[in-house]
């Protein structure tokens, strides 16, 4: 695993030195399809990574399509502590619930506990000066989240002190690597593949994912209607709009330009925002590399620029490129940037927030695309460079 390349990847436009990966993991990639189950389309509406089936008094976890171009899934079967296992078959996994310690591995998990009221249960994160979460962070600046190093150098031997009910990690491949070495160690591994979501509300309905393993059904189900009758109210707003804006997103890496292709998660929050995306068309659902001479020539008059990278200033980008600054956006100043905040150690927030706040992420480029539409909204994690 590579430190927050999930993330990386698939959290829209952003490039940075994992580009290369970006293309060899995401362009043209699909989930296999499966068929959807009775229970996959009770408990989850918008995600289609994971279904759930009840069996006696335990539930069968299915994690669908745990990583790009998967052919098969991982079960996880979930059993009342006290309680016998039902029988399964060998590849699926027994995890005792609810759960009380846990160990993540990703920033994106952070709010999908703090969300459910269990931001105490995490004992353990590679690299924590990544968490940006308020709450999470009083707990690590009180010595109670383990600082378990790199995730592909995870430390075991400190791992397995701490004695986790549960490690939720990522992968992007069939080779588990390190989450295998943990497997090895008798702790349960469970992955979570929310990044492969490609609706907005996908991605924010995995909340249900993590609340199954700590009996907060319930509350992540209230947490989502919030965040999805949010989301649809702002998009049926934007939709009454009656001018789209051209948008141009990403940057130049090496030769080559970066922006997510027409099916992507980024084209379909920027289609609900009232956005006419310039590569809407596209029937990628990755990212597209292309020269700059053809980003140039279909977007040099592009309404707005949003998405690029970790750029701080108009300034910034041109240092970086003297030709960004032959685009109308840059030179009307209509260029923004997701990376307005950080976290106490510098960690985005918009990284770890993103997913489970589409709603958040939508308001902002309404007001961006549409300001009289949102009269009373403040951006939240997008600002414009200056």
């Amino acid at each position: 695993m590579i430190r927050d390349s999930r993330r990386t990847i698939h959290n829209w436009w952003r490039s940075s030195s994992l580009v290369a990966l970006i293309i060899a993991t995401s362009i043209g990639c699909q989930p296999t399809k499966e068929k959807s189950t009775q229970s996959q389309n009770v408990y989850a509406k918008y995600a289609k990574g994971f279904s759930v089936e009840q069996v006696g008094e335990s539930k069968l976890l299915k994690v669908n399509y745990p990583y790009q171009n998967a052919t098969s899934g991982y079960s996880y079967l979930l059993v009342p502590k006290g309680k016998t296992a039902p029988a399964h078959d060998a590849a699926t996994q027994v995890v005792y619930v609810p759960i009380e310690r846990i160990v993540c591995t990703s920033t994106t998990h952070i709010p999908l506990l703090d969300y459910i009221d269990q931001t105490q249960s995490l004992i353990g994160f590679p690299t924590t000066d990544y968490i940006s979460s308020e709450k999470m962070r009083k707990r690590i600046d009180a010595g109670l989240v383990k600082n378990l190093g790199i995730d592909k150098g995870m430390d075991l031997e400190s791992l397995v002190t701490l004695k986790p009910e549960m490690v939720m990690g990522y992968t992007m491949g069939s080779d588990l690597g390190q989450l295998k070495k943990i497997q090895e160690l008798n702790i349960p591994v469970v992955i979570n593949a929310e990044y492969l979501e490609r609706h907005p509300l996908g991605r924010a309905e995995w909340i249900k994912f993590m609340a199954l393993f700590f009996g907060k059904e319930r509350q992540a189900d209230s947490v989502f209607n919030s965040i999805e009758k949010q989301y649809l109210q702002t998009a049926q707003l934007a939709s009454e709009a009656m001018e789209k804006p051209t948008v141009l997103c990403g940057v130049l890496y090496g030769d080559g330009w970066f922006l997510p292709g027409g099916e992507n998660y980024a084209s379909r929050i920027l289609r609900d925002a009232g956005c006419n995306y310039l590569w809407a068309a596209d029937s990628s659902h990755g990212f597209l590399q292309v020269s700059f001479e053809t980003v140039y020539t279909k977007a040099k008059n592009a309404d707005l620029w949003i998405g690029v990278a970790a750029f701080k200033s108009l300034q910034e980008l041109r240092a970086a490129e003297e030709r960004y600054a032959l685009f109308a956006p840059f030179k009307r100043g209509n260029v923004y940037t997701y990376d307005a905040r950080h976290g106490a150690k510098g960690g985005s927030e918009f990284l770890e927030l993103g997913y489970l706040r589409p709603d958040l992420v939508l308001k902002d480029l309404v007001k961006i695309a549409h300001p009289a539409t949102l009269p009373n909204h403040t951006l939240f994690f997008y600002k414009k460079l200056e």
